[in-house]
């Protein structure tokens, strides 16, 4: 008799625990997207648009992929913020951006030129706001530390208000950076 009556709090207790516990899964990568996807996702919800522009032969480009990328901080601030890009530079395949149909110069694609204003350069990191206006070609490999202040002060809009040299200055890293 005693048992009938404790069955239904602990009922009530499992289900206010199993509703209490988030049971979704960490995000455990960059959510990538194609460039035709991101526009079509900037007309939904506005972001900042994030395009890693890579080769299949750079070596820091996979070094990147590999120890900045796969950061569990870069992954969460990137797939919160800015709608993500892996462009391969030197795809031949015609890409349609704004309006425009970009084809291939030699072996790199007229849109990695314009975006790299002419600088080629891999990796290179390149932040558009939300209008995909002011692109920001950033070249170079950046290890966490260096991604976490860019993203940061381009991200969150601190550019409009701040220049570099000052944030810069007084920036201090969150992002936990793993041995090795």
């Amino acid at each position: 008799m005693r048992l009938l009556k404790i069955l239904p709090l602990l009922f009530l207790s499992m289900v206010f625990l199993s509703l209490k516990q988030d049971n979704t899964p960490p995000v455990s990568k960059i959510e990538w997207h194609s460039l035709t996807e991101a526009q079509a996702l900037m007309k939904q919800e506005p972001k900042k648009l994030f395009v890693d522009l890579y080769t299949d032969w750079c070596g820091w480009c996979k070094v990147m992929d590999k120890k900045t990328f796969s950061n569990p901080d870069v992954i969460k601030y990137m797939n919160k913020h800015f709608y993500a890009v892996k462009f391969n530079a030197e795809t031949p395949q015609e890409i349609m951006f704004q309006g425009v149909k970009y084809g291939m110069e030699g072996n790199t694609n007229k849109l990695a030129i314009q975006l790299m204003r002419d600088n080629l350069s891999y990796p290179t990191m390149i932040i558009m706001e939300e209008s995909f206006a002011n692109p920001q070609p950033i070249p170079g490999y950046m290890p966490v530390q260096n991604i976490e202040m860019i993203m940061k002060y381009l991200g969150e809009g601190t550019y409009k208000t701040q220049n570099f040299e000052e944030y810069s200055k007084a920036f201090s890293p969150s992002w936990a950076v793993p041995e090795g």
